[in-house]
């Protein structure tokens, strides 16, 4: 949809929020949680069992691993691997905000997940439990007991990392990535215990590993306005090189940084113009 015609479709919408839930709905979603894992099919089933996910892609790659995107609410999640992996898996941490925690939790532990605390009400207003599959993914499900069950600053999912050293990664993403921190709290001696970091449309929850929650390096796709710039920066900001920019057959300009705490960041953004120019002379002839 144009931008002009997405204002004009927005501007007399009732309620701000719901506006801003309605343009994030329609447009790109800027940061995209990747799952990897060797138990592909069943971290699919279980984000269909549990959400209703609708599958929108699914592929097959020339040594036989699983490319999938689900939509869960809002949110997207891709979600790779399989019997042929790779690449080392990589599990993650992710925030889903559901109408009925109680009823999730359960219909969760039926799916065959992994009960790793209950349903309790927490003091910052959300009644939370968390879970984890068959794939090591760590569910954090949560209501909240405001107004709505999902707070208007959030998407359906939001990643959530436990790394140790919450400065460390915050200052990678606002060098590397432009991102801009909303809340930052922190104890007494300093640990940031949870932050809300925002790059574009989208937000990643950060707290200081501790305890059960310890760091899971994840792998994040990120759209970039030039994957080139986005690469060099998040370099310079001591990011370690995974795949130097290069334009891919499916239509993008491509690029990975690994970043100080292990996570991976794969950039995404337009092909060359060179290359979108070719790309319309074949189709011509």
């Amino acid at each position: 949809m144009p931008e002009l015609d997405l204002e004009q479709a927005l501007r007399d919408l009732p309620r701000p929020s719901f506006r801003e839930r309605l343009r994030a709905s329609l447009e790109p979603q800027t940061l995209t949680p990747y799952i990897v894992v060797g138990e592909v099919d069943a971290v699919i089933d279980f984000t269909k069992r549990m959400f209703n996910a609708d599958e929108l892609v699914r592929s097959t790659g020339s040594a036989g691993g699983t490319h999938c995107e689900v939509r869960i609410g809002d949110s997207r999640v891709m979600i790779g691997g399989g019997a042929h992996l790779s690449h080392s898996a990589m599990p993650t941490m992710l925030h889903v905000y559901v109408p009925d925690v109680d009823a999730m939790f359960e219909r969760a532990l039926a799916a065959g997940a992994k009960n790793l605390g209950p349903p309790r009400d927490q003091q910052y207003g959300d009644r939370d439990c968390m879970v984890e599959d068959a794939g090591g993914n760590q569910w954090c499900l949560a209501t909240s007991r405001g107004p709505s069950y999902r707070p208007d600053a959030l998407r359906t999912v939001t990643l959530y990392l436990h790394p140790s050293g919450v400065p460390k990664l915050i200052d990678f993403t606002e060098q590397a990535l432009g991102s801009h921190t909303l809340e930052r709290y922190a104890a007494p001696d300093g640990t940031v215990v949870h932050a809300k970091v925002q790059m574009g449309n989208s937000i990643i929850e950060i707290g200081e590993a501790h305890g059960q929650w310890q760091p899971m390096p994840s792998m994040i796709y990120v759209l970039v306005a030039d994957t080139d710039a986005a690469y060099a920066r998040a370099i310079d900001a001591g990011g370690k090189s995974i795949m130097p920019p290069a334009d891919q057959s499916y239509g993008a300009r491509m690029a990975g940084v690994e970043d100080q705490l292990g996570n991976q960041w794969y950039l995404a953004g337009a092909p060359t113009p060179d290359r979108k120019a070719g790309s319309r002379k074949s189709r011509r002839r």
